[in-house]
């Protein structure tokens, strides 16, 4: 009998590879373009991984599953992971989701290396089963709120939306701010449509608006009305959460896109393996990489490294998040506990703010480092 050849992204399940699980967005609601992008990280480590021999003589492999920025299917996908026994588990973008998976991952003893998750509680209670490798929201806004005040801004409207994520990077803003003389003015979007967002601040004599809410919608809609309205031809846009720095953002605003201050995680300049990892990612991804696709590969040299010297073993892979010491794409990564942070983190991946130059939206200007 003629045995059927398995679909693209099928698992072995015969133990002969060591199998990390993968989640990420490949759907809407979920960022798309972000989760191609890490996705792409990922694949290339673990390719490099194989031909450099594997983990110990096993080929390394990955089980993805996408989350579509939905929690509670990330809650089953990790259950289900760690039923096909995957060592560990890897990825997520969106910080919400991030957050119930890492609940999961801790309640069932699974190690996670979150790679691009932001929130600061990524989980309730302190836990040795989870490490992180971005940087923490209260970190990297605290510097966005630095660079504002640098740039002159102390009256600025927060487009937002309800989630937890956005809730936070509004009150990490306040909390920075306030005590410097800054202002923040919150602009609810459940009850405004986008062209009344102009009105509220010249009423409010805003000079910076930035935009706590999700990409494409409604982001690029009050950015096109912002930039339309002769009132608010002053008036910076800014996106902390890193809207523009994927393609889709230039092609959906062109000109309008520019200009617009965000947050990225990399450094002011590349060492050898970044910048040779930036090669081959721009080839794989047939477009410059995001920094997400740098924390993609960031993530499966950490577990590889883990794994060869460790075992594929749960716990000793939990255990040994403190004793990590890899060269990254973006700086040696190590884990400690850091007050506030209830997971293992790296403190800290390089934070930049960056904008799209408007004489060459291709390009990256660098306005602020922290």
């Amino acid at each position: 009998m003629n045995t059927p050849p398995s679909p693209p992204g099928a698992e072995r399940t015969d133990g002969s590879s060591v199998r990390i699980g993968v989640l990420v967005p490949l759907s809407r609601p979920g960022w798309v373009e972000a989760g191609r992008h890490l996705l792409a990280g990922l694949e290339l480590a673990v390719r490099e991984v194989n031909d450099a021999g594997g983990i110990d003589a096993r080929p390394l492999e990955l089980v993805v599953r996408d989350t579509a920025a939905d929690p509670r299917r990330a809650a089953a996908a990790v259950d289900e992971l760690a039923r096909l026994g995957v060592a560990a588990l890897a990825g997520e973008y969106h910080s919400v989701v991030a957050r119930a998976a890492a609940a999961r991952a801790d309640a069932l003893g699974l190690p996670f290396l979150c790679s691009s998750a932001v929130l600061d509680a990524l989980t309730e209670q302190p836990t040795d089963w989870v490490a992180r490798l971005a940087p923490a929201q209260s970190h990297g806004w605290q510097i966005y709120a630095e660079f504002l005040l640098s740039a002159g801004h102390s009256r600025i409207a927060v487009a937002t939306e309800p989630s937890v994520y956005w809730a936070s990077g509004a009150r990490i803003l306040r909390d920075y701010l306030a005590p410097r003389g800054g202002t923040v003015i919150e602009l609810d979007m459940r009850a405004l449509p986008p062209t009344a967002v102009c009105d509220e601040l010249v009423d409010h004599r805003a000079t910076a608006l930035l935009l706590l809410v999700g990409h494409p919608e409604p982001a690029v809609p009050i950015v096109k009305s912002v930039r339309r309205d002769q009132r608010l031809t002053e008036i910076m846009i800014g996106a902390p959460a890193g809207q523009p720095e994927f393609a889709e953002w230039a092609t959906l605003l062109g000109d309008d896109g520019a200009a617009i201050p965000f947050l990225r995680y990399l450094p002011q300049r590349l060492s050898p393996l970044g910048a040779r990892v930036a090669t081959a990612l721009s080839e794989r991804l047939a477009e410059a990489p995001s920094f997400v696709a740098f924390e993609g590969y960031d993530t499966v040299a950490v577990l590889a490294d883990v794994l060869r010297c460790h075992g594929a073993d749960r716990a000793r892979t939990a255990e040994s998040w403190p004793r990590v010491a890899v060269e990254g794409t973006r700086g040696q990564i190590q884990f400690s506990r850091t007050p506030g942070i209830s997971v293992w983190q790296w403190a800290w991946t390089p934070v930049q703010v960056v904008d799209r130059d408007p004489a060459e939206p291709g390009r990256f200007r660098i306005l602020h480092a922290g």
